[in-house]
């Protein structure tokens, strides 16, 4: 990512954070509408409860581009865990969209298409990471 590509997702995300109860609601409202059988992977009850568990770990990962070096051992054991859960490869492009998706309708006009490549390249990296790490743990088992 490019340093302007870092500044527009931290700023961009500065402007979801007012509203991350309704965002996080929202995100998860589009990852169900575009792949029903992933709501088997949120056993919980409490969807504020693991939207406020998102907006954390994205505002841990927005923050931490500029040194993403220093973030990446922790995104690996992200992974690794999501494993457990149940997560696939194939999951992370539908979670792309739906982020995607979600941070169009909450940013409105402020969605730029520089804004859109920002966050599309912030969401490869992290996804290319995660799912790396989980290559990793699956052939070590």
């Amino acid at each position: 990512m490019t340093p302007d590509q870092i500044r527009l997702v931290q700023d961009s995300f500065r402007e979801i954070v007012p509203i991350r109860v309704a965002a996080a609601a929202l995100f998860y409202e589009r990852l169900f509408a575009i792949d029903a059988d992933l709501r088997a992977l949120f056993p919980v009850t409490d969807m504020t409860k693991q939207g406020a568990k998102l907006m954390a770990s994205l505002g841990f990962v927005v923050h931490g581009l500029e040194r993403a070096d220093t973030i990446l051992p922790t995104v690996r054991v992200l992974a690794k865990r999501h494993v457990t859960y149940g997560v696939e490869e194939r999951h992370y492009p539908i979670v792309g969209q739906a982020l995607i998706e979600t941070l169009a309708a909450g940013l409105g006009t402020a969605f730029t298409p520089a804004v859109r490549e920002a966050w599309e390249a912030a969401y490869g990296l992290l996804a290319s990471v995660m799912i790396a790490a989980a290559r990793e743990d699956q052939l070590a088992a």
